[in-house]
């Protein structure tokens, strides 16, 4: 474990590889779980406020539910707001590309500049979790490990791309990049320092 800017980062994020293979899980994280995306607070209002401009990127049966259930829902389990989900366990927000492969109507969206909001960034730092506890002042950052991701981590070890580099854009989006460089150099330091040491 290390931290940066105090929030601690386990050591899976910089030792572990992983690079999506949409090819080979179509997007799987999209509908398999028991408990929609993790939404922060200022994401549920955000999806209040956008839902009539992401509408047009959005399924039949995810407008269905989203109507009927709302944007979010409050998950016990989770202890936190998340998107709703179809009876087949997908995301509501979820569309399909034409191979089959899951794609965020939110994120579609965003690729037509229709909207300034990405997707949740519960979904952009996958596989990434973040753990928060308020009046602990703590947070801390894992890697969730998840068997439908096999082909990832494959792929990652194949790339030789470590979980945080995958994750660039995403950390630089929810903490900025002065937060990114450091990691990085903490993790380039570690990675340097163990060379080293079994030459």
């Amino acid at each position: 474990m290390i931290i940066v800017q105090d929030i601690m980062v386990s050591d899976d994020l910089l030792e572990q590889q992983f690079m999506c293979n949409l090819n080979a899980c179509k997007g799987a994280c999209c509908w398999e779980g028991d408990f929609g995306a993790p939404l922060e607070a200022a994401e549920v209002n955000t999806l209040e406020e956008i839902y009539d401009d992401i509408v047009p990127f959005l399924t039949p049966a995810g407008r269905a539910v989203i109507e009927k259930e709302g944007k979010s829902l409050y998950y016990e389990d989770m202890k936190s707001e998340g998107t709703p989900l179809l009876e087949n366990g997908a995301c509501a927000y979820l569309t399909y590309d034409a191979l089959g492969r899951a794609q965020c109507g939110i994120e579609q969206a965003w690729a037509a500049g229709v909207t300034s909001f990405r997707k949740p960034i519960s979904c952009h730092l996958y596989p990434i979790r973040v753990e928060k506890e308020e009046e602990l002042n703590f947070e801390a950052l894992n890697y969730d490990r998840w068997d439908i991701c096999s082909a990832a981590c494959t792929l990652g070890r194949e790339k030789q791309m470590p979980v945080y580099r995958f994750a660039r854009e995403a950390l630089i989006r929810k903490y900025g990049e002065a937060f990114y460089e450091e990691l990085d150099a903490a993790a380039t330091f570690i990675r340097e320092r163990d060379d080293n040491n079994t030459k």
